[in-house]
């Protein structure tokens, strides 16, 4: 089963498996601090299919709309 960082709850931690997207969208991702081993936690969830509020084990902290999310396989928790 394919897990993806849209579907982790909020206060669950996984490692961010693959980047699923075209290299310019995959190398902003990264720029801004999520990539590949990076240890990634949703905080909160914008109601109404708004973008996730996350931070990751490096300290950034981002938004990122959750079609984008569905594009980032992590490791089940």
């Amino acid at each position: 089963m394919l897990h993806t960082l849209a579907h982790l709850r909020v206060g669950v931690t996984a490692p961010v498996r693959k980047l699923q997207l075209p290299e310019r969208e995959a190398e902003w991702l990264r720029a801004v601090g999520l990539f590949e081993g990076v240890e990634v936690t949703p905080l909160r969830f914008a109601p109404l299919g708004g973008p996730m509020h996350l931070r990751t084990s490096t300290g950034a902290e981002l938004a990122i709309d959750l079609e984008l999310a569905r594009a980032v396989e992590v490791d089940a928790p």
